[in-house]
């Protein structure tokens, strides 16, 4: 009789994956590659960006970010620091980072692109996708005394 032993991942491992997660991003950002950046989402993810911007779905963050690396964002790149971390399940997790976008010449992101994130991190069919994001300006914070 054959039995499956499925090995749960340690907190270690589970950090690395998210890592690695939030670095994929960060080189499809550097990339301008939409489509990597699109394909890191799962298909029914959820993106919440500053200045009210809600989108819903991998095709509709791919339509976006193909926009944005055209225009505003062309050129820039991404600063992310993993600054917490929380295993929900063996099979997601929740990551919280600060940095932001960064315009060539810079190290640390202007005060109106500085970003605090949560990503929430899910397994689906055996690959680690971002099933939720939401960033908030820095400054957005400081107003409101948060």
């Amino acid at each position: 009789m054959a039995v499956n032993v499925t090995q749960t991942p340690t907190e270690a491992d589970l950090q690395t994956m998210a890592k690695g997660v939030v670095d994929g991003i960060t080189e499809a950002w550097a990339a301008h590659d939409p489509d990597a950046f699109a394909d890191a989402y799962t298909t029914d993810a959820s993106l919440i960006l500053s200045g009210d911007r809600y989108l819903r779905g991998r095709e509709a963050i791919r339509s976006v970010i193909t926009q944005q690396f055209k225009s505003a964002h062309q050129g820039t790149t991404l600063l992310q620091n993993i600054v917490d971390f929380r295993t929900l399940t063996p099979d997601s997790v929740v990551v919280v980072t600060e940095g932001g976008v960064l315009v060539p010449g810079e190290l640390q992101p202007a005060p109106a692109r500085a970003l605090r994130a949560t990503w929430v991190i899910a397994k689906e069919n055996g690959t680690w996708l971002i099933a939720a994001y939401q960033n908030t300006r820095n400054e957005d914070t400081q107003l409101s005394g948060a």
